[in-house]
């Protein structure tokens, strides 16, 4: 779940990093008084998710309140990226001698965050990377032993930075490192990070994502941010079948049927089991399939759960099979998943054995669960058949149908 620039700010401003006096509002006359608050020349930011503000134009530069509150003005009617804006923040025109970068992220290969820190910010890191390697550090640290200002001091004194420069920002980056952790981030990024001409620095513009999961452990932050709990929160705006899908995992505390992402394809998906939904969704298009959805379903759910996935699924337009598929589970019964899968396609007035291109879940009760898939005549695999080759059947029952 991503943070808009102006919660970002707000929770590195609460972790102790410095900030500028900025202000977040949707009326252009507030933005007006805001200008006025800070004095001097500002700049008016579009609040969106996606990115591109500047060349969309939703970055201008004010030289006076009532420039902020034209700017503003003209922000807030400005669509980016499909979305339309927040707000707006105003936030000064700083004078700055050097952008930097500072970041963490979570790395899935080694399952631990890394920090990343860079002398050169205000563009892309990726292409400081590519141009100016030797600028660009990176330290995995754990997530679960404290992290010391020795780490974030190696980090910064790889790319050459010394001197006070290195004392002052030591700090800013061990406070980095430790929300990213205390909140569950997967990405808490600051660029760029400006000092100023008095030596000392501020963070310009953050950038913060949140696990999905563990919303639940942060309600008290979220809410004093003002997100509500169906917002999503994706880089768009989450589509009808997206919102479905929220709905569906929401209406019952019993396992998960979530991560609902809607795309452009004739194999619908109801897939999970911890990394193996990706890997699922991974096999498919490598087999030239046209996956219609990405989900993750497990945690036992309830067959009204499985069903209402599977309903979904199966009523998205252009489906013309499903593909039900997990790698091998323990706590979630496999029975249930097939008694759910079928119930969704009898009740949508479906043979089972037409519409389920694929059952492969081995676990948990799967004799019960594959006398009820042979009772219908859905064709199933058990964890003899990898999931590249569950993956590729489903591929080939769909590519069949849609040569018939």
């Amino acid at each position: 779940m991503r943070f808009f620039e102006y919660e970002a700010r707000e929770i590195v401003k609460r972790a102790g990093i410095p900030v500028t006096d900025y202000g977040f509002t949707t009326n252009p006359a507030q933005a007006r008084e805001i200008a006025q608050r800070i004095g001097g020349p500002t700049v008016i930011k579009s609040q969106v998710l996606s990115g591109g503000r500047m060349k969309a134009g939703g970055v201008k530069f004010a030289d006076d309140p009532q420039q902020a509150e034209a700017h503003a003005r003209e922000i807030l009617a400005l669509e980016i990226g499909g979305q339309e804006p927040r707000g707006v923040l105003v936030d000064p025109r700083a004078d700055v001698e050097q952008e930097y970068y500072a970041g963490v992220v979570w790395d899935g290969t080694r399952k631990q965050p890394v920090m990343i820190f860079s002398p050169v910010g205000g563009i892309d890191i990726e292409q400081v990377a590519e141009e100016q390697p030797e600028k660009v550090s990176r330290r995995h640290f754990s997530n679960i032993l404290p992290f010391s200002d020795f780490q974030a001091k190696e980090a910064i004194a790889a790319t050459g930075v010394s001197g006070s420069a290195l004392t002052r920002l030591t700090p800013i980056l061990t406070r980095l490192a430790k929300l990213f952790v205390e909140n569950d981030m997967t990405l808490a990024e600051i660029n760029p990070l400006g000092r100023l001409a008095d030596g000392s620095f501020i963070a310009l513009d953050a950038h913060m994502e949140i696990e999905n999961e563990a919303r639940g452990r942060h309600k008290r932050l979220l809410a004093e941010l003002g997100v509500g709990e169906q917002e999503t929160r994706q880089a768009r705006e989450p589509t009808p079948f997206e919102i479905a899908g929220e709905q569906i995992d929401a209406s019952d505390h019993r396992g998960v049927a979530g991560n609902v992402t809607e795309f452009d394809g004739n194999l619908g998906l109801v897939i999970g089991a911890g990394g193996g939904s990706l890997t699922l969704f991974d096999a498919v298009r490598a087999h030239g399939g046209r996956p219609a959805n990405y989900c993750e379903i497990g945690g036992n759910p309830s067959v009204a759960k499985a069903c209402g996935l599977a309903k979904l699924v199966l009523s998205k337009p252009g489906v013309e099979r499903i593909a039900v598929m997990m790698s091998i589970v323990s706590n979630t019964r496999v029975d249930i998943v097939a008694r759910g899968v079928i119930k969704a396609c009898l009740e949508l007035g479906h043979d089972p054995a037409e519409k389920i291109a694929i059952f492969r879940i081995p676990g948990a009760w799967e004799e019960e669960g594959f006398k009820i898939l042979e009772r219908y005549g859905v064709e199933y695999a058990d964890r003899s058949v990898s999931l590249n080759k569950a993956a590729r059947r489903a591929v080939e029952k769909i590519e069949g149908v849609a040569a018939r």
